[in-house]
């Protein structure tokens, strides 16, 4: 693969300035964010009164822990749009969720707000080692989800060519590629996944494409899969992170140079750790559940996020910014099968130790009789006589290193649900109730 590490004078000086200067940054801007929530929502202005707190009493960045949080409830409740902070004529666009687990959550965006979203995706295409001029290939979801559009802005104020394929259509996001020529894709990983199996079945070379960075982001993902993306491509890939609550993709990005966890702009997203238990703020370094508290957002701030992912701070490498490690799991994704807390990464972790399985995989929930069972559907690589041999390996696998036993069912190629968008892990088959 080749260098993309991008030149030092490209780089937005806050990127590389000292955490003196990025912290004192930030205390001016939160100081701004608390009040202007405070000011005009009539949700935090109560809840900030209820806890009796005033924005005039946050003095230090370590103050912000005597702030309530805001959880995906709270967005709910306020549905429609009842936790804007301006009048609803300044807001330029609306987002939000499918609503598949109760009403949608809705997020609005001024101009302003659309500018600075799309002014942290180009810095993170940027240290992804995207460049003006790239032709870059979208294939996160257009449309009320944030991942296609806010890519899309992000790569043109980069500079950057856009093709704005959205997802699906499989086939034809291969053609394109083979056509145009991008250099960068933005996708799912598990999509990535399946793009790869597209240029098997059509006879291609993967490490022949145009391709040489892919910008992954919207589920969490293993530094097995990187590698597997990487040497069938020849091509870096790197981790996007962010959440439509906050802004949507662009709050941190991996550094193509250092591939070592993702740098947060700091100056635009406030993050904390806390103990997803007890709330309390833990040390950097410490794992625990993300929390961001938005620091420039007009239309729709947000003050202390709880963002259900788990992850812990490091110190910036590549830039002064400080980094959050990839996402090992959500606290709400947690399975707890038999007192063993199980993550779907771990479960993909260990069937990437499988040669003869693809790494298309489903988690099944079951209960027999008064236990809790878990079964991995996944497949064979084509060679339909090894699957059994491949089962009992990935049970092993998964025992030995995960602490559960699993039941393991290996189906014909595409005999697991692929996915367009994000990857559905887990399917939770036990009764209610």
């Amino acid at each position: 693969m080749i260098d993309l590490t991008p030149p030092r004078d490209t780089l937005d000086p806050i990127e590389v300035a000292s955490r003196d200067e990025i912290e004192a940054l930030q205390l001016e801007r939160l100081k701004w964010s608390l009040a202007h929530a405070y000011e005009n929502v009539p949700f935090y202005r109560a809840k900030f009164d209820a806890a009796g707190v005033h924005p005039d009493d946050l003095k230090s960045l370590k103050d912000l822990a005597k702030f309530p949080f805001t959880v995906k409830s709270d967005l709910r409740d306020n549905y429609p749009f009842g936790l804007f902070a301006v009048p609803r004529e300044r807001i330029s666009r609306l987002h939000a969720s499918s609503g598949t687990t109760g009403k949608p959550t809705v997020v609005g965006y001024t101009a302003k707000d659309i500018d600075t979203w799309a002014t942290v995706v180009a810095r993170s295409i940027r240290a992804s080692g995207g460049k003006p001029g790239d032709i870059i290939h979208v294939a996160y979801g257009y449309g009320l989800f944030t991942g296609g559009l806010g890519a899309h802005y992000g790569a043109e104020k980069l500079g950057c060519t856009v093709v704005p394929v959205s997802g699906g259509m499989t086939e034809r996001q291969v053609t394109l590629i083979e056509d145009f020529r991008p250099s960068v894709i933005m996708v799912t990983p598990s999509y990535m996944l399946s793009i790869l199996d597209q240029y098997r079945a059509a006879g291609l070379d993967p490490a022949q494409s145009p391709l040489k960075v892919g910008i992954f982001g919207a589920e969490p993902w293993t530094n097995a899969m990187r590698q597997e993306i990487e040497q069938a491509f020849n091509m870096h890939a790197v981790d996007i992170y962010g959440l439509s609550e906050v802004i949507g993709p662009g709050v941190a990005n991996e550094c193509v140079e250092t591939k070592d966890g993702l740098h947060i702009w700091e100056d635009h997203f406030y993050p904390e750790i806390i103990n997803p238990e007890t709330g309390e703020p833990v040390e950097d370094g410490e794992m625990g559940e993300l929390v961001f508290t938005t620091l420039t957002k007009e239309g729709m701030p947000i003050i202390r996020y709880r963002t259900r992912d788990l992850t812990r701070l490091l110190p910036g490498t590549a830039r002064s910014m400080r980094r959050m490690e990839k996402v090992t799991g959500r606290s709400d994704d947690m399975i707890i099968l038999r007192g063993v807390n199980v993550f779907p990464t771990q479960i993909e972790e260990q069937l990437l130790k499988c040669k003869g399985l693809a790494p298309h995989f489903q988690i099944e929930l079951t209960r027999e009789g008064r236990m809790d069972a878990l079964t991995v559907h996944c497949e064979h690589m084509g060679e339909a006589g090894s699957a059994g041999a491949s089962a009992k390996e990935l049970a092993h696998h998964i025992k030995s290193v995960v602490g559960i036993t699993a039941r393991i069912e290996v189906h014909e190629p595409e005999g697991v649900a692929r996915s367009q968008g994000k990857a559905q892990r887990v399917v939770d088959n036990r009764p209610k109730g």
